[in-house]
């Protein structure tokens, strides 16, 4: 599969449009995480746990977009869009998002 942010895949013709594919992942946020990125914003540096957390959810939304195109018989993805949000009371989820179009290639 073919997946690209670009409306076109290079070197290849689009010969059909499948329709909109999407994928969602949200995911509540850990306590302990919180608190240890908590230190990490007053000490300076990157928090791994969060970049973790946001990795998984970025891969969980991009197979379940994936797993739709190979359901509509796509060959590939185009015009692929990664969102990413909080959501709930204070904002205690955290939410990724993938859409594009999926098509078939000549």
């Amino acid at each position: 599969m073919i997946i690209t942010t670009t409306p076109t895949v290079e070197g290849r013709r689009i010969a059909s449009y499948r329709g909109i594919v999407s994928g969602e992942a949200i995911f509540g946020a850990n306590v302990f995480r919180d608190f240890f990125a908590s230190i990490r914003d007053v000490v300076g540096g990157r928090s791994g746990s969060y970049e973790r957390v946001l990795r998984d959810g970025r891969d969980t939304a991009l197979r379940e977009m994936i797993d739709e195109a190979e359901r509509l018989g796509a060959h590939a993805i185009v015009g692929v869009q990664l969102d990413y949000g909080a959501l709930g009371a204070n904002e205690g989820m955290m939410m990724v998002t993938a859409n594009g179009t999926a098509v078939t290639l000549e």
